[in-house]
């Protein structure tokens, strides 16, 4: 379990969308052609939305076959590969030091979780789902707002508890999103 940190949500940031741009960039130019799409998901892709403040990026490949030389690729820019942490088919990479991606600049880069999913990954389809129907649904959105606000404040120093206490509501998205598109 992860009780150290801190749950804390914050007010939307407008920077957000820039910084997953600029790490967008820096993933492509690193892992190019391995790479058929990255996506911004979780909270901070949603405008207006208040977030834990940590960029989720999904790095989607063409096959698991590929994971072996973006993880080397990867690794290069200072990320760690992690295993799939129990979610089968989506890979999890650690940044070893804010600078990292490491793009020789030393620039400090905002919070971010990285994952590599291949094409049509259940999770992968989750998130993007997921995200795609609080961008058009802003009384949902704000609901979710409201509710990870409230389990912050009651799950403040206990992010497994914080996460479990949102998956009906979330699972709730995902069957109106995934009954919308049919």
């Amino acid at each position: 379990m992860n009780k150290q940190r801190q749950v804390e949500i914050v007010a939307y940031n407008p920077e957000w969308p820039r910084a997953f741009r600029d790490l967008s960039r820096v993933l492509s130019t690193v892992a190019g052609n391995l790479i058929l799409r990255i996506e911004h998901v979780g909270s901070t892709s949603v405008h207006g939305l208040s977030a834990k403040p940590i960029i989720d990026v999904d790095v989607v490949i063409a096959t698991r076959e590929q994971l072996p030389e973006i993880s080397e690729r990867l690794a290069g820019i200072g990320y760690g590969h992690e295993g799939d942490q129990g979610v089968e088919g989506r890979e999890a990479f650690r940044r070893e030091g804010d600078d990292v991606p490491r793009d020789g600049t030393g620039r400090k880069w905002p919070a971010h979780h990285l994952y590599v999913c291949a094409e049509g990954n259940p999770e992968l389809i989750r998130h993007v789902a997921f995200r795609d129907y609080l961008r058009k649904t802003p009384g949902e959105a704000r609901a979710y707002e409201q509710l990870k606000y409230q389990l912050a404040q009651r799950y403040r120093y206990d992010v497994d508890a914080y996460c479990e206490a949102k998956t009906n509501f979330v699972n709730s998205i995902l069957e109106k999103a995934i009954s919308e598109t049919g």
